[in-house]
């Protein structure tokens, strides 16, 4: 007899499952307003400290050049010399003015996670039990306090007893309450967060000052964000690139007085300046910073920039079936007694198996066989002294120790194990009817008895889950991008292989274990692959930290959000898709202004280079094809476009180059024609432009 219940699957409450996969979720350009230029200006001001410019070898050699032309121009003033001398100031300021604004937007979301920080009175269990209030400040790490409906939670922690409804709206910005409960992998609460109703008990996990919001405030001020490695490899040819330059400034004043034609040092420097990657140079924080800013905005924390960098680079996805290409709410639907075996004594013993089951899926059964069988949906006391043997990631089972008897429910291989271990057999009608299950999508659950010397299988449950609508098109898109997506999940592999088909991934792994995750993501790193992995629970955590990007979900346990390098506040494990997308939009505008900048350098030849030797070689005066009016005018046309530009740039890095699901040979080929022949042309219309306005300047004209 087959048992059924025609409930349809109910959606997780938490904000992160209200998303629609289904719909696009292209990564667009970043938030950028004009007024923040304005507010960030004093910052910029504060940014001309040297030990601050020093970290950027090339806005050092322009501030050193701006020091130098200062102390010319006191000394022998002229209008070219203070017009020379003051945009050069101005390419410094407008180059702090790109970093400043981007950390601008950290320091406006820092200043409002601070309103979340309140010093709390905690209600703390004590050893002997009883409830003693403390500040919250005085909470340690191990400390269990009490909160109740209407009460601010008041520090980082794991919930240990009970389920209750959390306001994260201050966190995550989601009105909608959240459900937090113990005995899974929604059970991490923060410190700041409202509870709504009922009662739970909390296990303080972090000390007061390195709280999650503590964490998050230093890394969205910045504070916290060192140089990834491809930054820090493009600081470095930028730098060479730099003393290439000011070695062949150098040498042009030699070259001069050999040719009876001293060079002006003020020339000179604005010469170096031209040449050098000064557009570049100034914008490369700023992107750094706004990569990190985009996936705050998204509300995706990420510990490091590294880990920015290295989502746009990922070779290999690997995403758990629960909860991420499914709803992640498998429900018990079925109870599928085996021959001989009625239908009572089934669903009595699998309400025994479930009691101690405290995840949804387990507690699903105990519905199930309360809603149709009419069994008490709470343990009796008899019961409550019985010997409840909780699931593990190696005995994938379950189940209780009651009066002589060993009830066991868990995945079919590990139970069929268990009786045949036990001198038991399993009936072909029961692996028959676990392959039906896992065929159709569902995942079977044995459950079996062991009393004294006689073993045998009872019956089969039905748990079924749904694919979230539009997921083969995310990964058709991931699969464009050049990117292999796993799915990894505990179940059987015919379950595992029909949800892989209907969603559309590439690959699966099914029965896994925490080890095997781990084995798997290192046997994709040693073959030169990138890979990121999404993950909430304890038996993440490995998996997490071995992974180049690990995204660890907000209501996961602390275990895995203290391994993985980003945490979604929103919980939404789809969204590592566009996490990989933000990562390839932060390297895209990195590629383009620098392909832009490197570009744009053309144009200055052909004004910069005849203004400094048409004296001495008249010839060259054929490199004047824009025919700016003079030396001078030419000059300081080239300086002022060089520091315009690098205003005119700023919301381009801040709010990134809109990236499109295509080939690298695309993105190379768009990259070349938009930027780097953009990049050409651009300064050519841009200088002409200003010299017709500066020939008109006494003294340059």
């Amino acid at each position: 007899m087959t048992v059924r219940i025609s409930e349809k699957p109910v959606v997780a409450q938490d904000a992160a499952d209200k998303v629609d996969p289904g719909q696009s979720r292209q990564v667009h350009a970043g938030v950028f307003n004009p007024r923040q230029m304005i507010t960030a200006l004093p910052g910029a001001v504060r940014k001309l400290d040297p030990r601050h410019l020093a970290r950027n070898p090339v806005m050092f050699v322009v501030f050193v050049g701006s020091v130098i032309t200062t102390v010319m121009a006191i000394a022998d003033p002229s209008v070219f010399s203070w017009v020379i001398t003051l945009w050069l100031w101005f390419t410094v300021i407008f180059a702090n003015l790109a970093e400043s604004v981007a950390e601008g937007r950290g320091k406006a979301q820092a200043a409002s996670l601070r309103k979340v920080k309140q010093d709390t009175t905690a209600h703390r269990i004590t050893m002997s039990g009883a409830i003693e209030s403390v500040s919250g400040t005085e909470l340690v790490v191990g400390d269990r306090v009490i909160v109740v409906a209407g009460e601010v939670i008041p520090g980082d922690g794991d919930v240990v007893e009970g389920i209750a409804s959390v306001d994260e709206s201050a966190i995550t910005g989601e009105s909608a309450p959240v459900v937090r409960e113990s005995g899974g992998d929604r059970c991490a609460v923060t410190g700041g967060t409202t509870v709504l109703s009922d009662r739970i008990v909390v296990e303080i996990t972090a000390a007061p000052g390195s709280s999650f919001v503590d964490r998050m405030i230093a890394l969205v001020e910045g504070a916290s964000r060192q140089k990834t490695p491809n930054e820090i490899a493009l600081n470095i040819l930028l730098a060479s690139l730099t003393v290439i330059f000011l070695l062949a400034v150098v040498a042009i004043g030699p070259m001069g007085l050999y040719a009876g034609h001293e060079q002006d040092p003020i020339k000179l420097i604005a010469l170096l300046v031209c040449l050098i990657p000064t557009t570049i140079g100034a914008l490369l924080s700023a992107i750094g910073i706004a990569g990190m800013d985009r996936l705050v905005q998204r509300n995706v924390l990420a510990m490091s920039g590294r880990a920015v960098e290295a989502a746009g680079d990922i070779d290999t996805l690997l995403m758990d079936k629960t909860g991420t290409i499914t709803f992640g709410n498998r429900r018990a639907t079925a109870l599928h007694p085996a021959p001989g075996v009625s239908a009572d004594d089934l669903a009595a013993a699998a309400r025994l198996s479930s009691l101690a089951d405290g995840t949804p899926e387990g507690r699903s059964i105990v519905e199930l066989c309360a809603a149709e069988f009419s069994l008490a949906a709470e343990p009796t006391l008899d019961e409550e002294r019985a010997e409840f043997v909780p699931f593990t990631a190696q005995t994938r089972m379950s189940g209780l120790d009651h009066s002589g008897r060993q009830i066991r429910k868990g995945a079919a291989d590990a139970v069929m194990h268990w009786v045949v271990s036990g001198g038991g057999h399993a009936e072909t009608a029961v692996t028959d009817t676990v392959n039906d299950i896992a065929q159709a999508g569902g995942t079977p659950l044995v459950v079996a008895v062991k009393h004294g010397e006689s073993t045998s299988i009872l019956g089969v449950i039905a748990l079924s889950d749904v694919v979230k609508p539009g997921m083969a098109d995310r990964f058709a898109e991931l699969r464009a991008m050049g990117i292999r997506t796993i799915m990894i999940t505990g179940d059987n592999p015919l379950t595992a292989k029909a949800i892989a088909d209907e969603a559309g991934v590439d690959d699966f792994m099914a029965e896994a274990t925490p080890e095997d995750k781990l084995a798997l993501i290192r046997k994709e790193q040693e073959g030169g692959r990138l890979v990121a992995m999404t993950g909430d629970g304890t038996n993440d955590a490995p998996a997490l930290a071995q992974a180049d990007v690990g995204v660890a979900m907000n209501t996961g346990t602390s275990a895995a959000k203290e391994a993985g390098n980003m945490v979604d506040l929103d919980s939404d494990p789809t969204k590592l898709i566009e996490v990989v997308e933000i990562g390839k939009q932060l390297l895209i505008t990195r590629g383009a202004l620098t392909t832009f900048s490197l570009a744009n350098d053309l144009a200055k030849y052909f004004a910069i280079l005849p203004a400094l030797f048409s004296g001495i070689y008249p010839q060259l005066d054929a490199l004047n094809i824009m025919r700016l009016a003079t030396p001078e005018s030419a000059i300081v046309s080239a300086v002022i476009f060089n520091a315009l530009v690098i205003i005119g740039l700023i919301p381009l890095a801040l709010k990134g180059v809109r990236y499109r699901p295509s080939t690298a040979s695309q993105l190379l080929g768009r990259n070349l024609l938009v930027y780097g022949l953009g990049g050409v042309i651009t300064p050519f219309v841009g200088i002409w432009l200003i010299d017709l306005v500066v020939r008109l300047i006494p003294g340059i004209g």
